[in-house]
């Protein structure tokens, strides 16, 4: 399990000739490091004093990030195993007319598989972005700049995510599968990208000097 292993032996890893872990993990992992901080804020909010009347929410805001989080971690290696697959499928036999059917149908199969695990690795990192938008605008302000982080790294989860999906559309046949699959993609690029611009003017225009 890629999760298992420590920081400089995951990013060792990733460094290395084979293409798992590749982009798609990456995003995944800064899905989960969107919400460990998004729960960091929350935490340090929890109990301050100036902040009762938030409580509440950052109690609720720390207990989602955390779920979000694991969701995240097990998406690290559920991208690549979808890797795997669609590369185990191309090594099946191919001597028949048969072998060659099944073949492309598992292909197809498999490459649809891979398009839908980034797919929802995006749609989450962008429901989390307003989770995110919340402990910005109302949480701890000396953990805002973190806030900013999570958001940042929540974007590129997003963004990262859509790019393995788009890039397994293009070998898809089923048409309708991949144009649904492509204006949401194209949607949820144009929303994440607005939702960090949104907080990061604010929280820049708080910080300025």
């Amino acid at each position: 399990m890629l999760v298992d292993l420590t920081v400089k032996e995951f990013l060792n890893k990733v460094a290395g000739s084979d293409p798992v872990p590749g982009g798609g993990s990456i995003a995944a992992l800064n899905g989960a490091v969107a919400s460990a901080l998004a729960a960091m804020v929350a935490n340090l909010t929890i109990g301050k004093k100036n902040y009762e009347e938030h409580e509440e929410l950052m109690n609720h805001i720390a207990s989602l990030a955390l779920r979000e989080k694991d969701v995240f971690i097990a998406d690290i290696d559920r991208d690549s195993e979808a890797y795997d697959a669609v590369f185990a499928c191309f090594k099946m036999p191919k001597a028949t007319d048969e072998e060659k059917a099944a073949r492309s149908v598992a292909i197809q199969e498999a490459t649809k598989y891979a398009a839908l695990v980034p797919m929802q690795v995006a749609r989450n990192a962008y429901e989390l972005m307003s989770v995110i938008a919340d402990v910005a605008r109302l949480g701890n302000r000396n953990a805002v700049t973190d806030a900013c982080v999570a958001m940042m790294s929540a974007r590129t989860a997003v963004l990262g995510a859509l790019l393995n999906v788009r890039i397994n559309l293009g070998s898809i046949k089923d048409k309708t599968f991949a144009d649904e699959l492509q204006r949401e993609a194209d949607v949820l690029e144009r929303l994440a990208c607005d939702r960090e611009k949104e907080v990061l003017d604010v929280v820049n225009q708080e910080l300025r000097v």
